[in-house]
């Protein structure tokens, strides 16, 4: 890698949509993903989406368990193919992968103890403690009459709920998980929070942006792969 900034093309994968952000560019660009969508299928979206711009390497958050950058199941809510693919050799370029719901904590951390729950097409959970970042599976747990937390809180949940019993599982779920990990906040993003009409206690509304902030951090903070993230304080302003 030469002695200079990288430029990094972010790329959050969900189950609705793939989107793209370059560094130093305001405005994402998008396409449609979907329950069938190969890893394949998803890069040449990806190559369509950042033509015209110029990156050195790229960072993934994935919708799903990540091991050593590289997906370590099948997501839940994408086709088949995504372990073992060489994602490398597909871009063309070095690529960092983590969990999508890590990347978008990442992108939202100020400091302390925090939980991120990402409300989409499924339910990401990721903590934030003292600058240590923790993807969770915690959505696949049992929550209620035999469902679990992201049956309740994804978009099927939304679906199936209706947004006023929807918008109390939401509370419910936000204020159990911080009194059980002691977190000083909650962030609540993704798609679906702004479904949201009250935010719970302690709790405030992320961005999808951060999304792609939390790319950026992967290249330009490399501190980040010790596990160890600066306060917001002293990141600002280089992730842009």
């Amino acid at each position: 890698m030469p002695n200079r900034t990288p430029r990094v093309l972010s790329v959050d994968v969900g189950g609705t949509h793939v989107k793209v952000l370059l560094r130093g560019e305001s405005q994402p660009r998008e396409a449609v993903s979907g329950p069938s969508m190969t890893p394949a299928e998803m890069v040449r979206a990806v190559r369509h989406l950042a033509r015209g711009w110029r990156y050195d390497v790229v960072s993934m958050g994935f919708p799903g368990v990540v091991w050593h950058s590289r997906p370590a199941t099948e997501p839940r809510n994408l086709g088949k193919g995504w372990v073992g693919f060489d994602y490398r050799k597909a871009f063309g370029r070095p690529v960092r992968i983590i969990n999508d719901a890590a990347m978008q904590a990442i992108g939202s951390y100020e400091g302390g103890r925090m939980l991120f729950m990402g409300l989409g097409t499924g339910l990401g959970v990721a903590l934030i403690i003292d600058g240590t970042v923790e993807a969770t599976e915690l959505g696949h747990l049992p929550y209620r009459k035999g469902r679990t937390y992201e049956e309740y809180l994804g978009a099927r949940g939304l679906k199936r709920l209706g947004k006023k019993k929807w918008r109390r599982a939401v509370a419910d779920v936000s204020e159990r998980l911080r009194t059980a990990f002691e977190v000083d906040y909650v962030v609540l993003g993704g798609g679906n929070a702004r479904n949201l009409k009250k935010l719970p206690p302690q709790a405030r509304l992320g961005s999808n942006m951060h999304a792609f902030e939390g790319g950026f951090r992967l290249w330009l903070e490399p501190n980040w792969t010790a596990r160890a993230l600066p306060p917001a304080s002293a990141r600002r302003g280089r992730a842009r």
